[in-house]
């Protein structure tokens, strides 16, 4: 006998449950964001995780080509045009480049990915791959790691002048961007998931999806600290 669906109250609080997991709880991003990493760490952290910068309007694109909703893809391809930019707006992912060169980067080691590691390399990949062959309704249902996002921007924001007041401030753009544009995608992303993921075995699928996106996450960290170390 299959058990019955939780409340859409009851699901929304499970998804948001989640965030117990988030990588702002990983000690390499904990080492970030209390002003214990090296110059070193930070620009490896920064050059790596512009892999997966490039790869959000790849797999927004993804979900795009599998979905025969109009008024859907007129709302998410926002995602793109804010990622590749639009018009007189470069984008978040000049943003992140900027970003690189703030930290002591230039702009041609961020975009050749010579400082990329392998296995973020491989979950970046693993997570593009996945929202290319699920249905879009769970490859939205991955993008609600931003369900946890806006914190981790603000904490960078707060933490990082004090502690890193060598790197200039008009690099930290995108993250004050990301504190806005995360909240409106999470209310699109949160309303097609819980409007679809509506028995029980789909609303614990939904669950193994964030999971999955969380654990790319979190992997991402894990081969940067095995690469940079994790200062005390």
């Amino acid at each position: 006998m299959s058990l019955p669906a939780w409340s859409r109250e009851e699901f929304e609080a499970r998804l948001r449950d989640k965030g117990q997991a988030y990588h702002i709880h990983h000690p390499f991003n904990v080492m970030l964001n209390t002003g214990k990493a090296s110059p070193e760490q930070i620009r490896g952290w920064v050059a790596n995780r512009f892999s997966y910068q490039v790869a959000i309007p790849v797999k927004d694109a993804a979900v795009m080509s599998n979905c025969p909703d109009r008024e859907i893809r007129r709302g998410w391809v926002q995602r793109i045009l804010d990622h590749d930019g639009y018009g007189d707006d470069p984008g978040g992912i000049e943003a992140w480049i900027r970003l690189g060169e703030a930290v002591g980067l230039t702009r041609e080691e961020v975009c050749d990915g010579r400082h990329v590691i392998p296995a973020v390399q491989f979950a970046v990949d693993a997570y593009v791959n996945f929202a290319r062959r699920v249905p879009w309704q769970e490859a939205v249902c991955s993008s609600l790691t931003e369900l946890f996002a806006p914190q981790i921007h603000k904490q960078r924001l707060a933490t990082w002048p004090e502690h890193y007041p060598w790197i200039e401030a008009g690099g930290l753009q995108y993250f004050r961007n990301r504190v806005s544009q995360a909240r409106r995608d999470v209310e699109q992303g949160l309303e097609i998931t819980l409007g679809y993921f509506q028995t029980r075995a789909m609303q614990e699928r939904a669950l193994d999806i964030l999971q999955f996106k969380l654990d790319i996450l979190w992997a991402m960290n894990d081969a940067m600290a095995q690469r940079y170390g994790v200062s005390a």
